[in-house]
C-alpha cells in the first residue's frame, strides 16, 4: 500500500483535477475562453488550466490590470468548472515571448542569456536579478488578487509557475554573471544532498567525472556541468518565485516539464530546454525547489514503454504525480491514461488543446473521441480512485497490441478480461448497444481499455470500454466436502451475482442505481461502454 498526496483540495477536502488546458492565447478574454470551458463541460471535466501572461496583467511596469483574470474566474463558477492557471512570464517553452515589452525592449536591465557565439538568444537570464525581481513582483501581485477575489469560492485551485522553463539556443548562459557562477565552486549543499543521496543520475554523473567534493562546475559535472548549473539556476529562481507567492495566499504550485524522453536527438536547449526539470536534473530541482508542491511532467509519449518510463521517473515518494499537458490526437493517450492512474497513482489531468477538439457544431470531432471516452470514464469514477488509489484495489485494462485477454488476480476470485466479443461466440448487451456476435477486428479506436476497481471482497466497479470480464472464484473459495480445492471446468463460468447495476456517483460519492441487469446482458460477461456510467457488480458466494 501506498500513501497518495493529495495536493489539490476543495474545501478541505480531497480533489482530483480532470479536463484538459487550453490553447496559449485563450486566457486573453472571456470570448476567446469561452468554447474551452464549454468543451471542459462536453468531456464531464471538472477543471480548466489555462494561462496567465504577465504582458498581460503588467502592460506598463507597476501597473495592475486583472480583467482578463476576473473574466476567467466568472466564467469558471458560471461552468462550475475549477481553474489551475498557468504564469506565463520569464519562461515560456524555453523563451521569453510572454514577458512585457518594458522588459523585452531593455536587454540592458532585463539581461538575456548568451550564447556561446555571443550573441543573445529570446530568452531571459536566470541569472539576472533584475528579472526575478520583476517576475517576483507581478506574480505576487496575481497572487495578492486571487486572495481577495477567490479565497472563498476557491475556484482557483493550483498555479503553475512558468511553462516548460529552460533554454533554448544554448546549455548554458555563457554571459558575464553567469561565468561567473560556472567558474566558481560548486554549492556545497549540493555536495552534501549528492553524497546523502547516494544514487540517481546527478550522482552518478558526479562519480562519472571524478567525485571531487569541492570544485568548479566543469570539473564536479564534466560534460553535464552547463545543463546542470542551469537547473540549479532555475530551480532555485523559481522557487522563490513560489515562495514569495504561497507567502501571499497558500495555494499549490508546480512546474511543468518539456520532457527529453522523445524519438529524437536529446540534446540540452536543443531538441528540448536546457534547465527544465527533465529526469535527468530532477533530484536538482527536488533539493533546491522545496517550495513547489510537484514537478509535473508534461507527458505526450505514444509509445507505452515511453509513457511509462516518464510516470515512473515523476511518481516518485516526494513527488506527488501530476500530468498537466498530455495529447489527445493521439490514441494511444486513451488508454495510457488509465495506467498512469492504476499503477503510477496519477492525481490529475489535463488535455492539451481542448479547443480543437469540437467542430463547428460544437460536437467532439472523431479523431478525438477517443481520448474523450476515456476521460469521461475517468471522471465517473474519481469518488473511488479518491479513496483506492494506492491500495492496489484499481487496475487498469488495456488492450496492448496483439493482446486479446488480460488476467487479472482480485481478492478472493480470478478474472478474465477479453477484449471485443473475444475469441467467438454471442455476447448479449442491453437494447441500446448492438449484441456482439463475432469478434471484431481490433483498431486504434475501439481497444479495450479502463478500470477495474475492487472495492470490497464481493464489490466491484468496471468502467471503460470494449471489453467484458468474467469472475471465477479462486480454487480455494470454492465450498466443498473434499479436502481439495475444486476448480470448476467451465472455462467462462461466473461467480454468482447478488446484483449488477448501471450507475453514477453523486455529489456525497454515493453511488446510484440507473439500470439494473440481468439475463443475457450479464451471463456471457460483465460489458462497459463509455455512455452507460459505472457498473457496480455485487457477488455471492
Amino acid at each position: 500500500m501506498k500513501e497518495v498526496k493529495r495536493v489539490f483540495k476543495v474545501n478541505g477536502k480531497p480533489f482530483f483535477p480532470l479536463g484538459g488546458q487550453s490553447c496559449n492565447s485563450s486566457g486573453y478574454s472571456e470570448k476567446t475562453s469561452e468554447t474551452a470551458f464549454k468543451v471542459i463541460k462536453l468531456l464531464h471535466g471538472n477543471t480548466l488550466e489555462i494561462p496567465v501572461y504577465w504582458d498581460n496583467i503588467e502592460p506598463e511596469e507597476g501597473k495592475f490590470n486583472f480583467t482578463a483574470v476576473d473574466n476567467l474566474l466568472a466564467s469558471a463558477r458560471r461552468y462550475e468548472v475549477k481553474l489551475i492557471l498557468l504564469w506565463f512570464a520569464t519562461w515560456k517553452n524555453g523563451n521569453m515571448d510572454y514577458a512585457p515589452a518594458w522588459v523585452k525592449s531593455n536587454p540592458q536591465r532585463f539581461q538575456r542569456v548568451i550564447s556561446p557565439a555571443g550573441k543573445d538568444l529570446w530568452v531571459l537570464s536566470s541569472h539576472c536579478h533584475a528579472t526575478f525581481e520583476a517576475d517576483k513582483k507581478a506574480f505576487t501581485a496575481l497572487c495578492k488578487h486571487l486572495k481577495v477575489k477567490d479565497s472563498t469560492e476557491q475556484t482557483v485551485i493550483g498555479l503553475q509557475i512558468e511553462n516548460e522553463p529552460g533554454i533554448l539556443g544554448s546549455d548554458r548562459d555563457y554571459g558575464y554573471e553567469a561565468q561567473t557562477v560556472f567558474d566558481s565552486p560548486v554549492p556545497v549543499k549540493l555536495i552534501t544532498e549528492m553524497k546523502k543521496s547516494g544514487k540517481g543520475t546527478v550522482y552518478n554523473l558526479w562519480q562519472q567525472a571524478g567525485g571531487q567534493e569541492s570544485s568548479t562546475w566543469p570539473e564536479i559535472f564534466g560534460y553535464a556541468a552547463g545543463e546542470l548549473m542551469t537547473a540549479w539556476s532555475i530551480a532555485g529562481y523559481i522557487n522563490s518565485i513560489a515562495e514569495a507567492g504561497k507567502a501571499v495566499y497558500h495555494l499549490p504550485m508546480y512546474v511543468n516539464v518539456w520532457l527529453m524522453e522523445q524519438p529524437s536527438w536529446r540534446f540540452p536547449g536543443e531538441t528540448y530546454p536546457s534547465g527544465g526539470a527533465i529526469s535527468k536534473v530532477l533530484d536538482i530541482y527536488k533539493w533546491f525547489a522545496p517550495s513547489l508542491d510537484m514537478i509535473a511532467p508534461d507527458n505526450y509519449q505514444e509509445d507505452s514503454k515511453t509513457y511509462e518510463a516518464v510516470c515512473a521517473a515523476y511518481s516518485r515518494d516526494d513527488n506527488p504525480f501530476f500530468m498537466p499537458e498530455t495529447g489527445f490526437i493521439g490514441n494511444s493517450q486513451g488508454w495510457n491514461i488509465f495506467r498512469a492512474i492504476a499503477d503510477y497513482n496519477l492525481i490529475g489531468d489535463g488535455y492539451f488543446g481542448v479547443e480543437y477538439m469540437v467542430n463547428d457544431d460544437g460536437l467532439i470531432r472523431p479523431e478525438f473521441q477517443t481520448g474523450a471516452d476515456s476521460l469521461r470514464c475517468v471522471a465517473a469514477v474519481i469518488p473511488l480512485l479518491l479513496k483506492y488509489q494506492g491500495t492496489g484495489k484499481v487496475h487498469a485494462i488495456i488492450q496492448e497490441d496483439l493482446l486479446w485477454s488480460q488476467h487479472l488476480d482480485f481478492e478472493g476470485f480470478a478474472g478474465l478480461v477479453e477484449f471485443g466479443a473475444g475469441r467467438g461466440g454471442f455476447v448479449g448487451r442491453d437494447w441500446k448497444h448492438k449484441p456482439i456476435v463475432t469478434m471484431p477486428e481490433r483498431t486504434e479506436t475501439n481497444r479495450g481499455r479502463g478500470l477495474i476497481i475492487q472495492a470490497s471482497r464481493n464489490e466491484f466497479y468496471l468502467v471503460g470500454a470494449n471489453y467484458r470480464l468474467y469472475l471465477r472464484p479462486q480454487p480455494s473459495m470454492i465450498k466443498t466436502q473434499s479436502p481439495r480445492p475444486v476448480v470448476d471446468p467451465s472455462p467462462k463460468l461466473h461467480g454468482y451475482f447478488m446484483s449488477v447495476d448501471e450507475g453514477h456517483f453523486d455529489q456525497n460519492g454515493e453511488f446510484v442505481v440507473d439500470l439494473q441487469r440481468n439475463g443475457d446482458e450479464i451471463s456471457r460477461g460483465l460489458w462497459v461502454e463509455p455512455n452507460i456510467g459505472v457498473v457496480r457488480v455485487i457477488t455471492c458466494d
